[in-house]
């Protein structure tokens, strides 16, 4: 008789631990189910969600070559009008590398130096850049608004500020590269040049910044050039 009851007593309990695994189970089959019904009804939105780490670690291309590249062509150009190789009422055909190219390139090249983690090169790029956006909009729309007695210095005082910028910026720039320093030199010495001559009104010095801005963009260039045939010898 003790030996029935204990076979009542075992067959209970283990009828109430399958009972209390069917409850414990039931959520997580009707979970498994109801992600089975979404699957089978929304398979692409199943593959939106999915990770993309794979995506997001994909390096981004140096954009130093454009940036430097966008800088010195559009300084090359510039500086010709300075320095006299193209007459001051060809100004103009700077405006639109101004824009496009010194302007909207190099400004692509600040942003993409910025997903690099480079704040060097993200900060020149996209500096430089608004300085030739800034330069073309002086030119196109704000330079005859200026009162003739207030124009030298008012261009005075735009150039001076990129001096200084750019001053700091060669310091930045002289553990980099030996030719990104000099490079910067020259650009220094082009704005503080150029920054006398508007103050002073002195035609010379305007030329002399000219020819200063040519060997700059001179050095831009071939710092680009450098990279590029670097990068396709690569392969």
């Amino acid at each position: 008789m003790n030996q029935a009851m204990e076979t009542t007593q075992s067959n209970s309990g283990t009828i109430k631990r399958r009972a209390d695994q069917r409850v414990v189970d039931a959520p997580h089959a009707a979970g498994t189910a109801a992600l089975e019904t979404v699957i089978e009804k929304n398979p692409q939105q199943m593959i939106d969600v999915a990770p993309t780490t794979a995506a997001q670690v994909q390096p981004v291309a140096d954009p130093a070559p454009l940036g430097l590249a966008a800088f010195g062509l559009t300084t090359f150009v510039l500086s010709a009008v300075n320095a006299g190789l193209i007459p001051k009422s060809g100004e103009p055909v700077v405006l639109g590398l101004a824009f496009a190219y010194g302007g909207f390139a190099q400004f692509c090249a600040g942003m993409w130096e910025f997903r690099r983690n480079n704040v060097f090169g993200a900060t020149a790029f996209t500096s430089y850049a608004a300085f030739w956006i800034a330069f073309a909009l002086l030119v196109t729309f704000d330079i005859a608004k200026i009162p003739t007695d207030a124009r030298a210095a008012a261009v005075g005082i735009f150039l001076l500020a990129w001096t200084v910028f750019t001053a700091y910026m060669t310091v930045a720039a002289k553990p980099l590269s030996r030719v990104l320093f000099v490079v910067f030199i020259m650009l220094t010495m082009t704005f503080l040049v150029l920054t006398i001559g508007a103050y002073s009104s002195q035609a010379v010095l305007t030329v002399l910044g000219g020819y200063l801005g040519l060997i700059t963009a001179i050095g831009a260039w071939y710092a680009s050039a450098t990279t590029v045939i670097a990068s396709t010898r690569k392969h």
